[in-house]
């Protein structure tokens, strides 16, 4: 029977697949291509130099001991690292290791003496923050389920949070993703489930991360042309928790890598956790691909805490900082700060602060005194609806005529106010800002924010304008 490479390597798979976890094979052995074997010398494909060097790290005696049971003692392993949508190089580069040369080439060969021990290799894909192949989680022990109290507003969210940190990947709830509004204790909850899979599987990889740093990262990744190291790194998380996922709107390439880290997480019995700020099918310029995966598992909304709930997270939050209260102003909190749990909590701590360095006892007078300012002062959320119906009203004109085609001047100009206050007083990409506005792109709202700039600094009149809008917006 002639020997291949495809046969060789298919006996040194069987014996791999014996000696390592299932999850493990299929990250990293089964993407792994037969070339050529030329004399003892098997020459394996593999997508990426941190592919390689991962495999030399933590499975060089593994295979070391396959190949030289399938052709002896004088085997050798050649890796060809072909990046994706690489150019091949017509002479690919070879060396032996170890080696300090990092050439940014497509194709590369490795010749490995299977006999030599590989040094110990340190991931060449370096992501801000996270400085070695033992991934730090991110995650903050402060969170965690113990300090999230259960009530009728997150009592589906909750749940599903201890089904899936008791069986991360194994549950139907995957993706979970968790949506409200601001403060409500999305972040809480989503840091909450990776410290529980910590304490209860320490052998899996967690790993938190905002939409925000990840789009960085990726588009570091794509400057430093190792995007497919990008996307393998995250390919070997266990639970990945990704924050306001809602930003990756109107970022094309920022989704679209996503979707492959997401679709092989999925099938690879990988759990996913997402937060947003908007339920699905209020998201605006997701690709719709993307919005179906969200749709996948569940989706759990936070609202706005109840009255009961409230007094629990009072009493929680006192009997945690070693503070009494009367029952009274305990109620009196409760009753008059409704909107979400950081504004309640901002507010317990800031009449303990008062009491505390003006040496006076917590009275109802001062908790009204506190509740008045605290609440009086505390931002709303503005949205771009909200904006769009405040500039309309102000220039007597329905939000229809404001989103419409037409170029009269006065509907132009409220429009291009109307772009400048949605980038100004929320987080909206400008793609998302065009899109609900009128359905414009992102070069139109910077051209607004333009206009309204210069015009704000010629144009008495707009500039009037400009700052009644700000006062009603704001105030």
């Amino acid at each position: 029977m002639t020997i291949t490479a495809e046969s060789v390597w298919v006996k040194c798979l069987s014996f791999i697949q014996d000696n390592v976890t299932s999850q493990a094979y299929k990250t990293w052995f089964e993407p792994i291509k037969a070339i050529k074997l030329t004399d003892n010398a098997l020459s394996i494909q593999v997508p990426s130099k941190f592919f390689y060097e991962w495999l030399e790290e933590h499975y060089v005696n593994l295979l070391k001991v396959s190949l030289t049971k399938e052709l002896g003692e004088k085997a050798k392993l050649v890796y060809i690292i072909k990046m994706e949508n690489g150019t091949t190089s017509k002479q690919p580069y070879t060396e032996k290791i170890p080696s300090s040369h990092r050439g940014n080439i497509s194709e590369q060969e490795v010749e490995t003496p299977i006999k030599h021990k590989s040094p110990e290799l340190k991931n060449p894909f370096i992501i801000p923050g996270i400085r070695n192949v033992k991934i730090d989680s991110q995650l903050n022990p402060n969170y965690s389920f113990e300090n999230f109290l259960e009530g009728d507003s997150n009592r589906l969210a909750r749940n599903a949070g201890i089904a899936v940190s008791n069986k991360p990947g194994g549950t139907s709830f995957n993706p979970l993703l968790i949506f409200g509004g601001v403060g409500l204790g999305k972040t809480h909850l989503a840091h909450a489930i990776g410290v529980e899979v910590k304490e209860k599987f320490p052998e899996k990889t967690v790993l938190y991360i905002s939409a925000e740093k990840f789009t960085q990262q990726y588009i570091e990744s794509v400057k430093k042309n190792n995007r497919n190291d990008f996307i393998h790194f995250y390919q070997i998380i266990d639970v990945l928790i990704v924050d306001d996922i809602q930003l990756l709107s109107g970022k094309a390439g920022t989704q679209d890598v996503f979707f492959h880290i997401f679709n092989h997480l999925h099938q690879n019995g990988k759990q996913v956790i997402l937060t947003s700020d908007k339920a699905p099918v209020d998201m605006q310029d997701i690709e719709q691909r993307l919005l179906s995966r969200f749709k996948w598992g569940l989706s759990a909304e936070l609202q706005q805490p109840d009255f009961e709930t409230r007094i629990s997270i009072i009493k929680n939050k006192l009997y945690r900082d070693g503070v009494d209260m009367p029952e009274d102003i305990i109620e009196y909190l409760a009753n008059n700060v409704k909107t979400n749990i950081r504004e309640l909590e901002g507010a317990i701590i800031s009449l303990i602060a008062h009491s505390s360095f003006n040496k006076k006892d917590i009275t109802i007078d001062l908790a009204k005194k506190i509740v008045e300012n605290y609440v009086k002062n505390t931002k709303k959320e503005i949205s771009i609806d909200y904006i769009q119906k405040v500039v309309s009203d102000y220039f007597q004109m329905d939000v229809e005529t404001l989103q419409s085609k037409t170029r009269k001047r006065h509907i132009v100009q409220a429009r291009q106010l109307a772009m400048f206050f949605a980038k100004k007083l929320t987080k909206a990409s400008l793609a998302s800002i065009g899109s609900q506005i009128g359905k414009r792109d992102h070069a139109t709202v910077l051209h607004a924010c333009k206009t309204v700039n210069n015009l704000s600094s010629t144009d008495k009149q707009f500039k009037k304008f400009v700052e009644d809008l700000n006062k009603k917006l704001t105030n």
